[in-house]
Protein backbone atom coordinates (compact mmCIF):
# COMPACT_ATOMS: atom_id res chain seq x y z
CA UNK A 1 0.00 0.00 0.00
CA UNK A 2 1.10 3.15 -0.70
CA UNK A 3 0.71 6.50 0.93
CA UNK A 4 -0.65 9.52 -1.25
CA UNK A 5 0.56 13.03 -0.30
CA UNK A 6 -1.61 15.21 0.74
CA UNK A 7 -3.25 17.73 -2.03
CA UNK A 8 -3.70 20.30 0.59
CA UNK A 9 -1.03 22.79 1.22
CA UNK A 10 -1.40 24.30 4.07
CA UNK A 11 -1.05 28.37 3.76
CA UNK A 12 1.19 30.27 6.85
CA UNK A 13 -2.31 32.01 8.82
CA UNK A 14 0.01 35.02 8.77
CA UNK A 15 1.95 36.61 6.05
CA UNK A 16 4.22 39.61 6.27
CA UNK A 17 5.76 41.04 2.77
CA UNK A 18 8.40 42.91 2.21
CA UNK A 19 9.46 46.26 3.59
CA UNK A 20 7.28 49.31 2.60
CA UNK A 21 9.45 53.16 3.01
CA UNK A 22 7.78 55.37 5.31
CA UNK A 23 9.29 57.54 8.76
CA UNK A 24 9.96 54.75 10.49
CA UNK A 25 9.91 51.69 7.51
CA UNK A 26 7.22 48.96 7.99
CA UNK A 27 5.71 45.45 6.88
CA UNK A 28 2.58 44.93 6.27
CA UNK A 29 0.69 42.70 8.67
CA UNK A 30 -1.96 40.41 7.05
CA UNK A 31 -3.84 37.73 8.76
CA UNK A 32 -6.39 34.98 7.08
CA UNK A 33 -5.38 37.34 3.49
CA UNK A 34 -6.75 40.03 5.08
CA UNK A 35 -4.54 43.37 6.13
CA UNK A 36 -4.77 43.83 9.72
CA UNK A 37 -1.95 47.04 10.28
CA UNK A 38 1.39 47.71 9.82
CA UNK A 39 4.46 46.52 11.88
CA UNK A 40 7.89 48.34 12.01
CA UNK A 41 9.25 45.45 14.65
CA UNK A 42 8.79 41.71 15.37
CA UNK A 43 7.00 42.41 18.27
CA UNK A 44 4.23 44.17 16.56
CA UNK A 45 3.32 41.35 14.45
CA UNK A 46 2.63 39.27 17.92
CA UNK A 47 0.51 41.80 19.17
CA UNK A 48 -1.49 41.62 15.55
CA UNK A 49 -1.35 37.91 15.85
CA UNK A 50 -2.72 37.88 19.70
CA UNK A 51 -5.24 40.88 18.81
CA UNK A 52 -6.52 38.00 15.75
CA UNK A 53 -6.50 35.62 18.77
CA UNK A 54 -3.80 33.71 17.38
CA UNK A 55 -0.34 32.88 19.63
CA UNK A 56 2.43 32.14 17.82
CA UNK A 57 4.97 30.34 19.53
CA UNK A 58 8.02 30.75 16.82
CA UNK A 59 8.11 33.15 13.94
CA UNK A 60 10.57 30.99 11.85
CA UNK A 61 7.56 27.97 11.45
CA UNK A 62 6.55 28.76 7.92
CA UNK A 63 3.28 26.68 9.16
CA UNK A 64 2.25 29.84 10.81
CA UNK A 65 4.67 33.34 9.57
CA UNK A 66 5.35 33.39 6.13
CA UNK A 67 7.83 36.13 5.47
CA UNK A 68 8.37 37.91 2.13
CA UNK A 69 11.10 39.88 0.52
CA UNK A 70 13.22 39.64 4.05
CA UNK A 71 13.19 37.58 7.16
CA UNK A 72 12.03 38.73 10.60
CA UNK A 73 14.85 40.39 11.08
CA UNK A 74 14.62 42.78 8.36
CA UNK A 75 13.09 46.43 9.32
CA UNK A 76 15.41 48.67 7.51
CA UNK A 77 15.64 49.76 4.24
CA UNK A 78 19.03 49.01 2.91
Amino acid sequence: MTESASPHISTPRITVPGLQPGDPPFRIVEIDGEVVGEATSMTDVLFAAAAAGITVHDLDDPGMVRWVGGGKFTWRLH
